[in-house]
């Protein structure tokens, strides 16, 4: 899997994301104030409700290759706030990775035009590079790796203000 590199960077551009940043698509080429999908169209592709839907909407997709971006919007109201940390609410890695594997399973059952629960079998190469916090937009962005109609593997990264999160490679597989 090859990813895609921003070499450069447009200052004139307010949205240029960050130049000799690796990403797995380009979201330089991306319009990341478009929507593919609403909240409400996402909670018709798999089960995740209430504290754990963690995808506000999906930006971009291209099924072919079983990638996307979708936005996570850090808020002050959610659960882990008060206690992770008083006074320094940090998003914890966890669910960074829970999101970017729900955008993950979001491509899994529109490439295969059904809804289904998928079980996560595997996390592997997790790196967290900085924190989130209240307030950000944590832009997800996912390219499957390797796809069939029971399995997935997608390479996930978490991106917020042109900067790298977290990346990792998640494995998941249908169970319903």
């Amino acid at each position: 899997m090859s990813a895609a590199t921003n070499t450069t960077e447009d200052s004139s551009n307010p949205k240029s994301i960050g130049a000799e940043k690796s990403f797995l698509v380009d979201l330089n080429e991306i319009d990341l104030d478009a929507t593919y999908a609403t909240q409400e169209s996402i909670f018709k592709m798999f089960p995740h409700r209430h504290e754990m839907a963690l995808l506000d909407r999906v930006i971009w997709a291209d099924l072919e290759a079983s990638s996307g971006v979708a936005v996570k919007h850090v808020r002050d109201d959610e659960f882990w706030v008060r206690g992770h940390f008083p006074g320094q609410p940090m998003f914890p890695g966890v669910l960074m990775i829970e999101a970017g594997a729900q955008l993950a399973c979001y491509l899994f059952n529109e490439l295969n035009g059904a809804i289904s629960t998928a079980a996560f079998l595997r996390i592997e190469s997790a790196v967290f590079r900085r924190s989130v916090t209240v307030g950000d937009d944590l832009l997800l962005v996912c390219k499957g790796v390797k796809i069939s109609k029971r399995r997935f593997t997608s390479a996930v990264q978490g991106v917020v203000d042109g900067n790298l999160c977290f990346e990792a490679t998640i494995t998941g597989m249908k169970i319903s």
